[in-house]
């Protein structure tokens, strides 16, 4: 296994770290700044899923860079960040930080599992592929708007700017498109499986 094929697994790995920083009761304590109160343990999860995040553009970088993009690769690094994706939105829903808009993780986790379900069909025909631009994008929106919910909207609520929320509608925005746009490219992969 390559370099960036490691790195994208560790960022698999990370997944339960997160998990359980998140969502066991340890008493971290919380942090009191300004009128606002955030919990340690959502500042720990925010920080260890920013990292886990930045490796998508790590093992991407030196894919590129050493010229170890491979086939594994190309499904790993989507599924990582789908991986990652779908666990924070599900804590975020838990910990009740996305503000009676559950319906708003249900289209992003929807849209990714149809989108795997796309790639598996082309794989049946021998084509994998590799995350596009628009993809990219998506997937960024959805890391700025789920870091944004887990930091409470740190530093935007000294200002009373609602930029968390503002951020996941951008992401669902760039998943409904990225979604569609998938799907109009590879129309031709249903009508030729059998």
């Amino acid at each position: 296994m390559n370099l960036p094929n490691k790195i994208t697994i560790s960022r698999i790995f990370l997944i339960p770290l997160f998990l359980i920083i998140m969502l066991v009761p340890f008493d971290w304590g919380e942090w009191q700044i300004g009128n606002e109160t955030i919990p340690i343990a959502h500042l720990i999860g925010a920080l260890l899923f920013i990292i886990a995040s930045t490796t998508d553009w790590i093992d991407g970088y030196y894919a590129r860079k050493l010229n170890l993009v491979t086939n594994l690769g190309k499904f790993l690094d989507p599924l990582a960040d789908k991986l990652l994706v779908s666990a924070a939105l599900i804590v975020l829903v838990d910990l009740e930080l996305v503000y009676g808009q559950s319906w708003i993780v249900i289209v992003i986790i929807s849209r990714e599992f149809a989108v795997t379900g796309l790639r598996l069909v082309l794989a049946g025909t021998g084509e994998v592929v590799a995350a596009n631009m628009l993809g990219k994008i998506k997937t960024w929106a959805q890391i700025v708007a789920i870091s944004a919910l887990l930091l409470h909207n740190f530093p935007f609520f000294f200002i009373s700017f609602p930029f968390a929320n503002l951020a996941l509608w951008i992401a669902l925005f760039f998943t409904v498109w990225s979604g569609w746009d998938y799907f109009a490219k590879n129309k031709e992969a249903f009508k030729n499986s059998k």
